[in-house]
């Protein structure tokens, strides 16, 4: 990545952390993100990672136990965004529009358990939404199974068409390796404009941040996916056996 790519980062991208949740799995009351791998909550992990993009804003979605989070990184470089009501990952993102008005440029979101993310791949990620000049484009990986995730279905080209919830899926569908991270990064004005689109129309009456993917291509704007080099760094953490998982893996980076 070029000087001047890295520089146009600093000042053009905003990030989002999704850091709302329970993590009902977890069998706790703490917020999911704030389980501990090696000593450090997880939500830890993705901050130190983001900050290395020197982002121009970062702003941390918080909800269930806010209180203690925010105390925990209220000297860090983060502003911080109450989702009263967690009504789906689109839901959690609309509430940062009134943060983000000043600001123009792209917008990164993720949650706040994948600990295993790399700065790399959210670089590479952003200079392939830059050069594709996309609305949205989405941080995929590829399973040999890719279980509950929702798969991605592609244009020929590469192009994203949509996401496809497992539920959703026909058997043909369900052979696709590849599949949703949650992880995206957006061009503010389209984000914010497609969210006011999304409807709770669905089993869970939640507010989906795929479902913007849709919404955007039938605006005609360029919707792509991208494809992280290595599936383990993607996925989050939903219970006790998948954070001890990680712990292992985190280990394995250090030695």
């Amino acid at each position: 990545m070029t000087l001047a790519v890295k520089m146009r980062l600093m000042h053009d991208l905003a990030v989002i952390i999704l850091a709302a949740g329970k993590g009902t799995r977890m069998r706790s009351d703490l917020p999911k993100v704030f389980h501990e791998i090696l000593g450090e909550p997880m939500l830890s992990y993705v901050l130190e990672t983001v900050k290395k993009l020197a982002p121009a804003k970062t702003l941390l979605v918080v909800g269930h136990m806010r209180e203690l989070i925010m105390d925990y990184y209220k000297d860090w470089p983060v502003g911080f965004v109450v989702q009263a009501q967690q009504l789906g990952t689109g839901h959690a993102v609309m509430q940062a529009e009134a943060s983000l008005k000043d600001f123009s440029g792209q917008v990164l979101v993720l949650a706040g358990d994948v600990p295993l993310i790399r700065e790399k791949t959210l670089r590479d990620l952003i200079e392939f939404h830059n050069q594709k000049k996309a609305a949205v484009t989405d941080l995929t990986a590829e399973l040999p199974d890719a279980g509950s995730y929702g798969r991605i279905i592609r244009k020929e080209n590469g192009e994203l068409l949509r996401i496809v919830e497992k539920k959703d899926a026909t058997p043909e569908q369900l052979k696709i390796k590849e599949f949703n991270t949650g992880t995206f990064c957006f061009e503010k004005e389209a984000l914010f404009a497609a969210l006011k689109e999304v409807r709770s129309e669905n089993s869970q009456k939640e507010y989906y941040l795929t479902d913007t993917v849709e919404i955007l291509r039938k605006k005609k704007l360029p919707v792509y996916a991208f494809k992280a080099e290595s599936a383990d760094e993607t996925l989050g953490i939903n219970t006790r056996d998948e954070l001890v998982a990680v712990d292992n893996i985190l280990l394995s980076r250090k030695t």
